[in-house]
C-alpha cells in the first residue's frame, strides 16, 4: 500500500478535473485507454441499470470513452482484475473492497451506488411473522459461507445479543428449493431483483412475503461501488474523471421516474428473461435502495457506513489489522471540500 502521503497527492490530483466535470465543463482529450474494461459485480439485470443505460445512450461515447461493460460472477472477481490489469474499472462491496486493502491491493473507490444495501433476507410474512431481530430466534436462517450475508448476520446476532445457538443456519446455494420447501425461514437475496422475482412465487400459491432489512437495526453494510486502481488514478486521472462522470449521469437518468420506460427496455435487452412488468418492479425497488440523503449527489459514499463495515470485518477476525477507509474512498463531497 503506497504512502499516506501519496494517497493525499492522488486525491488532489484528480480533485480539479472532478470538480471541473462538476461544473459541466466539456470532456478532457480521449484518453490512451481504448477500450476501456469496467467489470460488474454480477450478472446483468436491474441492479446494474444505470451502468447499461450509460452505454447504450451514449453517455461514455459523449466523454470521448469507448467502454466494454462485463458481466460479473463467482468466478469474475473485479477487484482481481484490477489488480492484473484486465480491468480498468469494477463494480465490488465494501466487504470485498476492505478484505483487498488490508492484503496491500492498491483499490480506490470512486462512488458508492447503493445507498442502503439491497442484501436482505426473505421470510413468509403470514404466519409467524419476523419484525425485530428477536424473531430470529428458533428460526432456519439461509447464509452463503465466506459470503458478506453471512457477516452481516453474525454482526446482527452480536449487536442484539443473540446466541447463534438460538438459530440455527442453513447453507445457501443457488437452488432456492429449501426455501419454497418450508425447510428454510430466511433466504438472502437481492431485494430489488431476485427478492422480487421470489415474492412473486410466493404471492402465486396464496403467499405473502417479507423482507428482513438489517439496515433498520443498525448493521449499515456497504454494498456495491465503483473502484478503480491508485495506477489509474495517478497516470490517467482525466480518464477516470470522466468515466465517471458519464457513469453517475447514466444513473441518474435511469433512476429517474421520467425515464422508467427507457431504463426498463435498456435493461431487458441484457435480460430477456425477465417480463416487463416485473423489470418495472425491480426498477421502483432500485430507485428506493439507491436515491442518496437529500442535499447528497449520486455516488455519494458514506464513510461512517464504510467504517462500520470495516469494523465489524476487524471484531469478527475477518481482516488482521483495522483498515483506514478515509484513504480509500475518493468521494465527491471530500473533493469540493479541498
Amino acid at each position: 500500500m503506497i504512502h499516506h502521503l501519496l494517497r493525499a497527492f492522488l486525491l488532489l490530483a484528480v480533485s480539479g478535473l472532478v470538480l471541473l466535470s462538476l461544473a459541466g465543463c466539456g470532456p478532457d482529450p480521449v484518453s490512451p485507454e481504448a477500450p476501456l474494461v469496467y467489470r460488474l459485480k454480477w450478472l446483468y439485470n436491474m441492479s446494474v441499470v444505470g451502468d447499461l443505460y450509460s452505454l447504450e445512450h451514449g453517455f461514455f461515447a459523449q466523454e470521448g470513452l469507448e467502454v466494454d461493460i462485463r458481466p460479473g460472477g463467482p468466478e469474475r472477481d473485479a477487484i482481481k482484475e484490477l489488480e492484473i490489469g484486465r480491468a480498468h474499472f469494477g463494480v465490488a462491496s465494501a466487504d470485498q473492497v476492505i478484505r483487498a486493502v488490508a492484503k496491500g491491493s492498491p483499490v480506490i473507490v470512486l462512488a458508492q451506488l447503493f445507498q442502503v444495501s439491497p442484501l436482505q433476507w426473505i421470510h413468509r410474512a403470514g404466519k409467524n411473522p419476523i419484525q425485530t431481530p428477536d424473531d430470529l430466534k428458533n428460526r432456519v436462517i439461509g447464509i452463503t459461507y465466506g459470503g458478506n450475508d453471512e457477516i452481516i448476520m453474525h454482526a446482527l446476532l452480536a449487536k442484539h445479543r443473540i446466541g447463534e445457538d438460538e438459530v440455527e443456519f442453513f447453507s445457501v446455494r443457488y437452488d432456492y428449493t429449501p426455501f419454497y420447501q418450508g425447510k428454510v425461514d430466511l433466504w438472502p437475496v437481492y431485494q430489488n431483483a431476485e427478492g422480487l422475482i421470489i415474492s412473486e412465487k410466493l404471492a402465486q400459491a396464496g403467499e405473502d412475503a417479507g423482507f428482513f432489512n438489517p439496515n433498520e437495526f443498525g448493521i449499515r453494510f456497504v454494498a456495491n461501488s465503483i473502484i478503480t486502481t491508485e495506477q489509474m488514478v495517478r497516470e490517467h486521472p482525466e480518464t477516470v474523471s470522466r468515466f465517471t462522470r458519464a457513469l453517475l449521469r447514466g444513473w441518474r437518468q435511469s433512476l429517474d421516474p421520467a425515464t422508467a420506460d427507457k431504463a426498463v427496455a435498456t435493461v431487458q435487452r441484457f435480460d430477456r428473461d425477465t417480463s416487463v412488468a416485473l423489470l418495472k418492479k425491480q426498477l421502483d425497488a432500485t430507485r428506493t435502495l439507491m436515491m442518496p440523503l437529500s442535499g447528497k449527489d449520486f455516488g455519494w459514499i458514506d464513510s461512517h457506513a464504510w467504517k462500520q463495515t470495516a469494523g465489524i470485518m476487524f471484531e469478527q477476525k475477518l481482516i488482521a489489522a483495522p483498515v483506514s477507509v478515509d484513504e480509500i474512498l475518493l468521494s465527491v463531497e471530500k473533493l469540493r471540500r479541498k
